[in-house]
């Protein structure tokens, strides 16, 4: 394979004609629609769309928890769930490899997915001694240090059902950085939270997003957006509507599927 160009090494995430499918033939959901984005290494991308848009299936297929219909998504240079022979043709990766390419992707959900009979010391352990064979000892430090980042050295000895929701979001934050991913893809990570608490997640993605981390996030966040995103990319309907600075899309929107979303959540 050829050195990558200053541009290839500039972007993280290349994606190309997506398109996803659930189903076949004329009972087809067509769910994204040929989707083209390119996402900047060290660069915070929020997307924003109405609910059913495809943004939370976007993300999915970017860390192959769902296969795309057609399309590719590249992540820093290595194609998602395939390999390309020397005469062009595709071949699926087996499970295993497409486990090696996510396990560079941290996620973190709407839901907080913690293992509620271990501490959040424990969860943020596990996968580090579980999948990546690192010592406990050295994986326990790992851990402790996270939790310090987000702001829980307090509770890590505590369990998901001592936790509030805000806690235990910030343990899945920091169980996900603890595979030292190359990029974090957030699923609507407030969204499940009571609104005194959507602030204290939002400080610690504010503080990853300012040490460099490329983060893709879903949310319907406005404020975030307008604070920390780089880029701003609407979709609606499978499509992406526009994109761009903040200043450009949620400011100064140019078409009117964006003018009235915004219109409705601001």
């Amino acid at each position: 394979m050829s050195a990558p160009t200053p541009a290839q090494a500039a972007t993280m995430v290349e994606i190309r004609g997506v398109y996803k499918e659930f189903g076949h033939g004329p009972s087809a959901v067509h769910v994204l629609r040929g989707i083209d984005l390119d996402i900047p290494r060290g660069t915070v991308t929020v997307i924003l769309g109405p609910s059913g848009s495809g943004k939370s299936t976007l993300l999915r297929c970017v860390n192959e928890l769902e296969d795309i219909t057609a399309g590719s998504i590249v992540v820093d240079g290595d194609r998602m769930g395939y390999r390309e022979d020397d005469k062009g043709v595709l071949h699926r990766l087996h499970p295993r490899e497409v486990a090696r390419q996510r396990r560079r992707i941290g996620m973190v959900f709407q839901r907080f997915h913690l293992f509620p009979h271990m501490t959040a010391l424990e969860n943020v352990m596990e996968a580090p001694v579980q999948v990546a064979r690192v010592p406990k000892a050295q994986a326990r430090a790992r851990a402790a240090e996270l939790l310090a980042r987000v702001g829980l050295s307090d509770r890590a000895d505590h369990y998901p059902a001592q936790l509030s929701g805000g806690q235990q979001q910030r343990v899945a934050i920091a169980r996900a950085l603890a595979m030292k991913p190359e990029l974090m893809l957030f699923d609507e990570p407030t969204s499940a939270l009571d609104p005194e608490l959507v602030g204290e997640v939002l400080a610690v993605m504010q503080d990853l997003a300012a040490s460099g981390m490329t983060m893709i996030v879903v949310t319907h966040e406005i404020g975030f957006a307008r604070e920390v995103a780089d880029k701003v990319v609407f979709m609606d309907q499978g499509v992406v509507v526009e994109e761009g600075p903040p200043s450009a899309v949620i400011d100064a929107p140019r078409e009117q599927r964006t003018k009235d979303f915004l219109a409705h959540v601001l």
